[in-house]
């Protein structure tokens, strides 16, 4: 009888995959010793294995391109990074070397912009997406970087009252985008999104403001959905409609020449994991392609704004269970040395599914349990809610560490959480360690956080601003503190 973890995964799994392998019955990770890593730093950790960041982005361009020279497709693409996915410069250092673009979402997305123009990891031929509802400080740093010549700055309205500000704080000529306010799914509690400018308001925008305007080349038509890009019949409804709007509006607009179909591509959260990005990418260019044909008009250069599919299988965290609970008959409670809610905060805020394995101990008999963070919050959990089935791990032993492991975590995950400021219950963020390759292809490794500690903590809650008193007095010092009398 087959009763190994092991022969769990490979009976329920096509296993192993690319990525993972077993290896004297512990885990590894593109080709990283994941016991060995634990052992050198502890737990619990992060990590972020930089390669696969420019893996996932020549994967989408190449999709792209067998599909435009398939179809005789004769518009560009151009690959943008969604910044708000994750801001760290390690990740836009890896990503910038693909000769790609930036999607940003705010104020101080700028600033970050910016930085990476001072360095020469950005350049003058980089299109800057601005997207979003612009606060005033975010249209004034748009505003200073067009002013201060970067011509491929391009700020996507998202409601017609930016546009004459817009005016009044660039100096000369600019170019613009359109955001369409896309329906949403019927299950949604609201039928169209608050972002953007509603489908039949485009073209008499542009027909009564915009056709007559010297200094405005309007660009970009946007087009993005909150369920992502999917091989549904909403997802191709909400396409077709787009492109309809982009037809009408290119036959009286010659400058617009792209459209942006945003990002949206899903993530492997499963070893059962199945979506087929060729085909979706391809029929795609297909549709594009045959819409404009009917209408009569240019093919536009096609933008996507991948932001989870860039980043989010570049990351993982790794836990050991540090006790087990037994509530009742039936539940067995494994806690782990952190908390779900600090370092994984899309698994109870919105039940999202990561790829859950244990580390070590494959050889051992396996047992079903439920995942317990160190909080004291009765959301602080990982089940099978957010696991589609049971979650099963090895056995249970006081004496023999067991290690788990949750990959394809890099999106969003810290700045949800709230990297380096307070976390609940002050569990601190774990340490976080970087996998990156070289010009010659060596792997190497640093630490690009270490854990949060009391004082860190202390600082941010106002402690370190006070000091003790007594009888008045404030320790230290020869002043009296004012007391009425």
């Amino acid at each position: 009888m087959k009763t190994k973890y092991i022969d769990l995964i490979e009976q329920t799994f096509d296993f192993p995959q690319q990525e993972f392998q077993v290896k004297e019955n512990s885990l590894s990770f593109h080709g990283i010793d994941l016991m060995d890593l634990i052992q050198r730093f502890g737990t619990p950790l992060k990590f972020s294995f930089l390669p696969k960041i420019s893996t996932n982005i020549q994967r989408v361009k190449s999709w792209f391109a067998a599909a435009m020279q398939k179809h005789g497709y004769r518009g560009n693409y151009f690959f943008s990074y969604c910044t708000k996915s994750s801001h760290f410069e390690y990740v836009l250092n890896e990503a910038l070397k693909n000769d790609i673009h930036i999607e940003t979402s705010s104020a101080i997305d700028i600033d970050i912009v910016q930085h990476l123009k001072s360095v020469g990891k950005i350049t003058p031929s980089t299109y800057v997406l601005c997207n979003g509802y612009k606060t005033d400080a975010y249209l004034e740093k748009i505003a200073a970087l067009i002013n201060n010549g970067h011509k491929n700055c391009i700020p996507i309205l998202d409601n017609s009252e930016e546009l004459p500000l817009l005016m009044d704080s660039v100096k000369e000529n600019f170019k613009i985008g359109i955001r369409i306010a896309s329906e949403e799914e019927p299950k949604f509690e609201f039928y169209t999104s608050r972002l953007g400018i509603r489908y039949r308001d485009i073209v008499p925008l542009y027909s009564e403001v915009l056709k007559n305007n010297s200094r405005v080349e309007l660009k970009m038509l946007h087009f993005f959905i909150n369920t992502g890009i999917r091989d549904t019949a909403y997802y191709w409804n909400e396409l077709l409609k787009c492109l309809k709007v982009y037809t009408e509006l290119r036959k009286i607009c010659p400058t617009l020449n792209c459209l942006n179909i945003g990002g949206g591509f899903p993530i492997k959260n499963s070893l059962a994991f199945e979506y087929d990005y060729e085909y979706m990418v391809n029929e795609i260019i297909n549709q594009i392609n045959l819409a404009c044909y009917e209408a009569n008009v240019p093919v536009p250069d096609i933008f996507t704004e991948f932001g989870s599919y860039t980043g989010g299988e570049s990351g993982g965290s790794i836990y050991q269970v540090i006790h087990q609970k037994k509530q009742n008959d039936r539940e067995k409670w494994n806690m782990i040395d952190s908390s779900f809610i600090t370092t994984l905060p899309d698994s109870w805020a919105i039940n999202k599914r990561f790829i859950m394995l244990a580390i070590n101990r494959w050889g051992d008999e396996y047992e079903r349990v439920l995942l317990g963070g160190l909080t004291c919050d009765s959301d602080d959990y990982y089940n099978s809610e957010q696991h589609l089935n049971a979650i099963y791990l090895p056995k249970f032993i006081k004496n023999r560490p067991l290690f788990v492991g949750f990959f394809n975590t890099g999106a969003y995950q810290e700045t949800v959480g709230g990297f380096g400021g307070l976390q609940h219950c002050l569990i601190p963020q774990p340490k976080h360690i970087l996998f990156e390759k070289d010009t010659q292809g060596a792997l190497s490794t640093r630490v690009f956080s270490p854990q949060q500690t009391a004082d860190d903590f202390l600082s941010i809650l106002g402690y370190s601003k006070w000091r003790p008193q007594v009888n008045g007095f404030e320790l230290g010092q020869k002043q009296i503190l004012n007391h009425n009398i």
